[in-house]
C-alpha cells in the first residue's frame, strides 16, 4: 500500500513539474532579448487581463511570447510589434492606451464618478439645512414665542413685586 501511495505521489509530482515548463527562446544578441522581455511586460493578456504576457501562464499568452519572438526574429520594430497586437486584440493589450474616441470614456469616468458624488453630497447637506430651518422657524418658533411670552410675563410680575415689597420697606423705614 505504502508503494501504492508513492508512485501515486511521484506521478502526481511529475506531472505538475511538466505544467508550469518555462518558455525557452534564443535570441541573436542580448539587445532583442532585452527588446523581448520590454514588450512582454509591456502588453496585457487577453485573458487574465491583469497580467502582462510575460507574468501570465495562460495557453494565449504563451501563444503571444511565441508570436513576440518570432515576430523579433523577422526584424520588426517594437512598433510594429504593438501595432499588431493592438489590431489582433484592439487597445486592451496595452497598459496605457491611447485617449481615442472610443477610450476617452475610460480617461474621464473616474474624474466624472467622483465630481458627481461631490456635487450631490452638496445639494442633499444644502437641502437638509433648508428644511431643518423652515421645520424650525414654523413649529419651533410658535413654541418659543410662547416660551418668551410666558418668561416676559413672569418677568414683569416678579418686577411689581419687587417694587411692592420696596414701597412697603420704604414705607416701614420713616417711621
Amino acid at each position: 500500500m505504502k508503494k501504492l501511495i508513492m508512485i501515486v505521489l511521484l506521478w502526481a509530482g511529475a506531472t505538475l513539474a511538466f505544467a508550469n515548463a518555462i518558455d525557452v527562446y534564443q535570441f541573436d544578441s542580448a539587445q532583442q532579448e532585452d527588446r523581448f522581455r520590454t514588450l512582454t511586460s509591456e502588453l496585457r493578456c487577453p485573458k487574465c487581463q491583469n497580467n502582462s504576457i510575460a507574468d501570465s501562464n495562460a495557453e494565449l499568452a504563451q501563444d503571444l511570447r511565441q508570436k513576440v519572438h518570432q515576430m523579433l526574429q523577422q526584424g520588426r520594430t517594437d512598433d510594429e510589434i504593438r501595432s499588431f497586437m493592438i489590431a489582433r486584440y484592439g487597445n486592451f493589450v496595452t497598459y496605457n492606451p491611447p485617449l481615442t474616441a472610443s477610450t476617452v470614456i475610460l480617461w474621464l469616468a473616474p474624474a466624472l464618478v467622483m465630481l458627481t458624488g461631490i456635487g450631490l453630497m452638496v445639494v442633499r447637506s444644502r437641502r437638509a439645512k433648508q428644511t431643518l430651518n423652515e421645520a424650525f422657524s414654523r413649529e419651533q418658533q410658535q413654541r418659543l414665542d410662547a416660551l418668551l411670552a410666558e418668561s416676559d410675563q413672569a418677568t414683569d410680575s416678579a418686577r411689581e413685586a419687587s417694587t411692592e415689597q420696596g414701597s412697603t420697606e420704604q414705607k416701614k423705614e420713616p417711621k
